[in-house]
This record gives C-alpha cells, sequence and structure tokens, in this order.
C-alpha cells in the first residue's frame, strides 16, 4: 500500500470522526435538558388513620426478652452490616462517624475516648442496658433527642433481637441477655433488675 493509499484511508476515518463530534454538538444543542426552577412537586398525601377504635391505644410489642429466645447471631451479625458505614464492632479499632461498639451493653453512655458526642447523648446518663439499646435502636431520635445519629432505626422487633444478640456478642464478658422467662414481666420491668 502506497501513501496515497494510506492518506485517503486516514482522511475517510477522520472525516468519518468530524461528521460524529459535529452530529454529537448539535444533537446535544437540540436536545438539551432544562433543569427545573423549583425541583419536584409538592404532593400532598392524606394520613392514614392508624388502624384498630380511634383512641384505643397500640398493641403493645413483644417483650425483647421473648425475642431473644428466637434470635440468631448470623441474622444479627447480617443486619449489623447496616452499622459498618459508621461504627466498628472489634475491641480497638476505631471510631468512625460513629464510635466503636465493642463492649457497649453495661458501658456508660457518651464514654467512648476520643468521640465526640452530641449534646443530647452526653446529657442522657447512665450505662446502656438491652432496654437501652432497644429502644435507642428502634428510634435514635425519639430515645436520644438531639442526637446527630442519622439512622432511622429497625422498626421489626425480631430483627433488633438478633443485632442486640450480635452487638452484645461483641464483648469481653456478654451481659447475660433476658430470658424468656422474663417475658411475661413488663418491658419497663427489666431494666429495673
Amino acid at each position: 500500500m502506497d501513501s496515497f493509499e494510506l492518506n485517503k484511508v486516514m482522511g475517510a476515518v477522520l472525516g468519518c470522526c468530524l461528521v460524529l463530534l459535529s452530529l454529537n454538538i448539535t444533537a446535544n444543542a437540540l436536545f438539551a435538558p432544562h433543569k427545573p426552577a423549583k425541583p419536584g412537586y409538592d404532593i400532598v398525601v392524606q394520613e392514614a388513620a392508624p388502624a384498630g377504635k380511634p383512641g384505643a391505644p397500640a398493641a403493645p410489642e413483644e417483650p425483647i426478652a421473648k425475642l431473644f429466645a428466637a434470635a440468631d447471631m448470623g441474622r444479627g451479625e447480617a443486619s449489623a452490616k447496616k452499622c459498618v458505614a459508621c461504627h466498628t464492632f472489634g475491641k480497638g479499632e476505631p471510631n468512625r462517624v460513629g464510635p466503636n461498639l465493642y463492649g457497649i451493653v453495661g458501658r456508660a453512655k457518651a464514654s467512648v475516648a476520643g468521640f465526640n458526642y452530641s449534646a443530647g447523648m452526653k446529657g442522657k446518663g447512665g450505662n446502656w442496658t438491652i432496654d437501652d439499646l432497644n429502644a435507642f435502636v428502634l428510634n435514635p431520635k425519639g430515645f436520644v433527642p438531639g442526637t446527630t445519629m442519622t439512622f432511622n432505626g429497625v422498626p421489626r422487633a425480631t430483627e433488633r433481637a438478633d443485632l442486640l444478640t450480635y452487638i452484645n456478642s461483641k464483648s469481653d464478658n456478654p451481659t447475660p441477655l433476658p430470658k424468656a422467662a422474663d417475658a411475661g414481666t413488663a418491658p419497663g420491668q427489666l431494666a429495673q433488675r
């Protein structure tokens, strides 16, 4: 192949590239998306009435002690994957966005050295009990108003029991979990023991 043939082939390739580039520029100019001045729409949703009779109290949740009887460490470890973005579970591991959770059951609230807790958490006081952790994991902002934890909580009680079983195991001395025999007591009475 002589140089003249090579020049024709290269010219054809470059010409195709030039045509494709000009078509791309023209298409982007003709079909450019326009961003709205106010993003999104306001959707008005009527709040659904709670099930049951109006003014009737909600059905009490099954006591956590009863759920611990069927709790599974493997499911708890899988559920804890939601937490690893912000927390660590191993002994001596560093804090992340949230404090290290190793040995949290029985430990004083807001007590991990080197972690900057929110004012709401610092003002909570006391030690972390299973009941406290259950309430906190259910609704962090409801249990500690003013917390900077952005997690919405774990609404399913069985998943919380699995998670708390796993978290409790991450300790030098895991705290004995409430027995199923304690399930006959009211949920608030477990914390008083």
